[in-house]
């Protein structure tokens, strides 16, 4: 099966290395004028407009992103449904840039604020939506018609039965349009997919857990299926996951007739294809039910688990999660002050579990936490290893590491300036002997649903935060030998935002 031919997965992930990947171009150029249309826009189809419900839930932030109850038999309505998709990708605010004139911004971050992740709906009757296949349109806040009437089943049978899919009244799915992101970052945009696909499901998995929704992400399913039902061309989108919403007894219906005929679209206003992207995509495909079956087995990562700083006392916050989710950003000038161990304690504490998936046990998180410690008060600056079941802090150094901080993330100022850099790192060896290329997937979008949690943890609490990318080798070097052997996947930020003048 080409999916254990991991080779693929070394080759793509070697050459898309800062500074001097041989898939990338070092000279290659990108300005913001240059943005493609962030927005996937349907031409001759119905629409059903979306009318959002500004009432607040009432749940805490970092009680919606730390939730592992186990909630019962829900089905969202269409209030619910555009609640959801809202907070998960929806237009929380609009910022005028000089040359650029007025620019839409998400609830979720995204690398270049470029927005490449569309999301489908796949549902039964619910109430006030007819069974069908939906697009989402953030522009205007509506779904866009693409098929009547109910294809579960052919979901259900792409994820080889998978319980979740079975009982689900709604299904998402997720795809790349891959040009929009590589405009800038070339071949590595792939990574991206799964950076900001999984920034955007820590907002879906939080609001949803305020509904009492429950989820469950699906990263293992038969490509080629998915692909047909939603209509779109691989090459230029692709489907990436599958997120199951509500549960419900669940029903036998035959499914309908896949016609070949879906509602044309805009093109792309950039279809320049990156070859690298699409092999690799291929080469994390599965092909049946079957290889999607024996794929299907979760997978618990050791961890170290020294005796070390024990973290205790947490921070609390009132935020509400839509509050929070309409008031995030990402940073873009930190202070030099401190943040509180309490701050951080939280933080670590509130995102790193609970995540409910089909390659995780027990909703553990497969990446190992590295932090470089600016300036906590109540912690030596430092390195540090975070060990997750013990919750305390394993010292690697003690030492002023600003300088490094600010050069494992490209160097720029942002990782510098911040109290605390994040580092998501995984056995990205073992993912693979594991999940084959597949798992390259499964390694980014772990961390980058994490990373998506102390967003949102950190903007309750009042401080700033912002994703980045890094100089991958030097970062395993800088925590070796401890993260000997261990590949870096996602870079977080954390630190108080510096007043506007």
């Amino acid at each position: 099966m080409r999916n254990y031919e991991i080779d693929a997965t070394w080759h793509y992930h070697n050459g898309t290395k800062h500074p001097n990947g041989m898939l990338l171009n070092r000279f290659h150029v990108y300005h913001p004028s240059h943005r493609p249309t962030p927005y996937k826009v349907y031409k001759n189809t119905s629409s059903i407009e979306l009318t959002l419900d500004k009432n607040p839930t009432g749940v805490l932030t970092l009680d919606a992103i730390s939730s592992q109850e186990s909630f019962g038999n829900t089905t969202p309505d269409l209030k619910t449904l555009a609640k959801i998709l809202y907070c998960s990708a929806g237009i929380t605010k609009k910022i005028k840039f000089s040359g650029l004139g007025e620019v839409d911004f998400r609830a979720a971050s995204c690398t270049g604020a470029l927005y490449h992740i569309e999301i489908y709906i796949v549902c039964g009757n619910i109430p006030r939506l007819d069974a069908g296949v939906y697009h989402f349109d953030p522009k205007n806040m509506r779904l866009d018609v693409i098929r009547h009437g109910d294809y579960r089943g052919l979901v259900v049978d792409a994820t080889a039965n998978e319980q979740s899919a079975r009982e689900a009244p709604v299904i998402l799915i997720f795809t790349d349009v891959f040009s929009r992101n590589s405009i800038k970052y070339q071949a590595r945009a792939y990574r991206h997919t799964f950076w900001d696909s999984g920034t955007i499901l820590a907002n879906t998995l939080a609001i949803s857990s305020a509904h009492k929704t429950p989820t469950k992400i699906i990263a293992g399913f038969t490509d080629a299926p998915i692909t047909k039902l939603l209509g779109v061309n691989p090459i230029q989108e692709a489907p990436i996951l599958i997120l199951t919403l509500g549960r419900s007894e669940p029903t036998a219906s035959s499914i309908p007739h896949l016609s070949d005929t879906v509602p044309d679209s805009v093109p792309s206003d950039y279809d320049i294809e990156y070859p690298e992207i699409t092999q690799m995509h291929d080469a994390s495909s599965l092909l049946t039910p079957d290889e999607v079956s024996s794929w299907r087995v979760p997978l618990s990562i050791k961890k170290s688990q020294n005796t070390g700083i024990q973290l205790g006392d947490k921070a609390e916050s009132s935020e509400l999660i839509e509050s929070t989710i309409i008031k995030r950003g990402s940073t873009r000038k930190f202070s030099l002050e401190s943040i509180t161990l309490e701050q951080l304690t939280t933080i670590l504490d509130k995102t790193t579990h609970g995540i409910n998936t089909d390659f995780s046990v027990d909703g553990e998180s497969l990446s190992d936490i590295y932090i470089i410690a600016n300036a906590v008060d109540g912690l030596e600056p430092g390195s540090y290893y975070y060990a997750q079941k013990n919750n305390s802090l394993e010292k690697l150094r003690q030492g002023n590491f600003r300088n490094a901080s600010g050069n494992l993330g490209l160097d720029q100022d942002l990782p510098y300036d911040a109290s605390v850099t994040i580092f998501f790192m995984t056995d990205l060896d073992k993912i693979l002997k594991h999940f084959g290329n597949r798992g390259y997937r499964v390694a980014q979008l772990d961390a980058a649903i994490t990373a998506g949690k102390m967003y949102l943890a950190s903007y309750s609490l009042g401080l700033g935060a912002t994703g980045l990318t890094f100089y991958d080798d030097l970062v395993t070097n800088f925590f070796s030998p401890h993260a000997k052997d261990k590949e870096p996947m996602f870079l977080m930020a954390i630190g108080k935002k510096e007043k506007s003048t």
